[in-house]
């Protein structure tokens, strides 16, 4: 859950002020998306069916669904924060070239260039490398990671919430 409290703090943290004229730019969208996502993960509720006193595999059964939710949003978190960092690189690439003035014509070979590189960057973040990232950081950090679910199990809990978003 701290991972999960950082990511999200990273995600608040996130400040882009788009002109009038840029609003509606890629980047600036998969922000907007991705702040989104983060607010909506914040006040998803825990479902806590079924965590009424009971036996020991009831207790079992609920501390299971309290390690799937917590590597739900952490999954989630994570995925976002990507998205949220690559349209932050756009952002900040977009801000070199126009150095502050209006795009023209000129300007036009290299904002295509950053956009094929932020379409790119957004392709390369799949579910499958979130896990690999967050596997490889908890096997480093020496985290068990034993009853973790695996993608395909985190992919089912959140119903791809982000992706269908990010899609849209």
């Amino acid at each position: 859950m701290a991972d999960f409290r950082n990511i999200q703090n990273y995600i608040a943290a996130i400040r882009a002020s788009p002109s009038a004229e840029e609003y509606n730019e890629e980047g600036y969208l998969v922000l907007r998306r991705c702040v989104a996502e983060a607010q909506a993960l914040l006040a998803q509720p825990f479902q806590t069916q079924g965590a009424g006193k009971g036996g020991e595999d009831q207790e079992k059964a609920h501390l299971r669904r309290i390690i799937q939710d917590a590597a739900v949003r952490r999954f989630r978190a994570q995925k976002t924060y990507l998205l949220a960092t690559a349209a932050l690189r756009w952002v900040n690439s977009r801000t070199a070239v126009l150095q502050g003035h209006r795009p023209h014509a000129g300007h036009a070979p290299a904002l295509q260039h950053i956009r094929n590189t932020l379409r790119a960057e957004l392709t390369s973040i799949t579910d499958q490398r979130v896990e690999l990232s967050l596997r490889s950081a908890d096997t480093s950090a020496g985290k068990w990671l034993e009853e973790d679910p695996s993608v395909g199990t985190m992919q089912r809990l959140s119903g791809n919430a982000l992706d269908r978003r990010v899609k849209n």
